[in-house]
């Protein structure tokens, strides 16, 4: 049997109608899909239900489908601008195309090369420019020279300060060890002294014992002589 063609119109039985619409929304859904496997296109589609609910489908990025569907339609609404667009972009061209002849130009002179066609005013106009940016690059290579400069008496600077240091640190070890030489020799010169003092202390003693003796042999002398006289008496 053939399908019963129904009237396109607003369906009023409510439920009815959100049957027909989850119907047809997957359909269409379907059908956008194919289109965009099919026909490598990009397709972006955007649905709201009578409830106010979205539904969506892109083949892509949403976002991106939009805006180049803005930036199209803005080009649709404006098409002479499209064709203004591209006179300015053509003029441009040929204005940094001109420009850069010029620049190929002036540097052919500047090396040397096609001066026949100048005249003598533009001779010294090149003459002049040439020498102001010779003044240039030499104000430029003797300020380089300068930095190098002093870049080279910093870094001998640097090295005498080292070379510095390490004679100050060699002075030290060496007052160091001279300092302590000198406490050596102070201690031997005063150990010396101290075993000369006792050997003066010691001949001293010696000499003082052997006078009392003497004075004792003397005393029993007298004592020996005083009795004898006595028994002569």
């Amino acid at each position: 049997m053939a399908r019963e063609k129904i009237q396109i119109r607003k369906i009023s039985n409510a439920t009815a109608r959100q049957v027909t619409f989850s119907k047809r929304r997957r359909g269409l859904f379907k059908k956008a899909e194919e289109l965009s496997i099919l026909c490598d296109a990009e397709v972006g589609l955007i649905v709201f239900s009578s409830t106010g609910k979205l539904f969506e489908f892109s083949s892509s990025s949403m976002k991106q489908i939009i805006e180049k569907q803005i930036m199209q339609s803005r080009n649709i609404s404006k098409p002479g601008q499209l064709s203004n667009n591209v006179q300015l972009e053509n003029g441009d061209y040929a204005r940094m195309g001109k420009q850069l002849e010029e620049a190929n130009l002036q540097l052919r002179y500047m090396r040397g090369d096609d001066l026949q066609g100048l005249t003598v005013e533009e001779l010294q106009q090149l003459e002049r420019t040439l020498e102001t940016g010779l003044r240039r690059v030499l104000h430029r290579k003797s300020g380089f020279l300068q930095g190098e400069q002093i870049m080279e008496q910093i870094n001998d600077l640097r090295k005498k300060g080292l070379q510095l240091m390490e004679e100050n640190t060699l002075l030290r070890q060496q007052v160091a060890e001279v300092s302590k030489m000198g406490k050596q020799m102070a201690a031997d010169l005063e150990n010396a002294l101290h075993e000369d003092g006792q050997s003066s202390v010691s001949i001293t003693n010696i000499s003082h014992s052997g006078n009392s003796r003497e004075n004792d042999d003397s005393s029993d002398t007298s004592l020996r002589l005083g009795l004898s006289c006595a028994g002569w008496k």
